[in-house]
């Protein structure tokens, strides 16, 4: 593990229940970052997703991809992320091509399509057991606090 759970939440602002990295297991420079989540077989949001049948939801999956590209951005500019900016999706292109459940484990691609300072693109992929359950791309921008 490159990165683990104490180093990524140094990163992000996300906390429990609502992070969505366990760990990172690859850094290819500002261009690519492999992330992990364990998907708990408790995990609060199979409660009502759904009974009897638990599935993650996709909107879920998308807030991973996102984290994960944060981790990304902060690979190409350490500098921003050490002044805790806020971050904002602004266009979501995903699919949806498998179900998530409970016990499954996560690898979460992410590439970075275009960097700059206060916006990235990026385009994500999930794979459980080497089979793409989602994808996306995503666009988001990254303000500062005073502004």
């Amino acid at each position: 593990m490159i990165f683990d759970k104490e180093k990524i939440k140094s990163i992000l602002p996300h906390r429990e229940p609502f992070l969505f990295i366990d760990g990172v297991i690859e850094i290819n420079g500002a261009e690519k970052v492999v992330a992990v989540k364990h998907i708990e077989n408790d995990e609060s949001f199979f409660e009502g997703h759904f009974p009897g049948r638990p599935i993650m939801p996709g909107v879920l999956m998308i807030e991973a991809m996102a984290q994960a590209s944060i981790i990304l951005y902060y690979i190409a500019k350490p500098e921003i992320v050490k002044t805790n900016p806020d971050y904002y999706l602004g266009n979501v292109k995903a699919e949806f091509i498998l179900p998530v459940y409970p016990g499954d484990k996560l690898i979460i691609e992410v590439r970075g399509v275009k960097i700059l300072d206060y916006a990235a693109i990026t385009d994500c992929v999930i794979k459980v057991k080497d089979k793409i359950t989602a994808k996306a791309n995503l666009v988001f921008a990254v303000r500062s606090k005073n502004e």
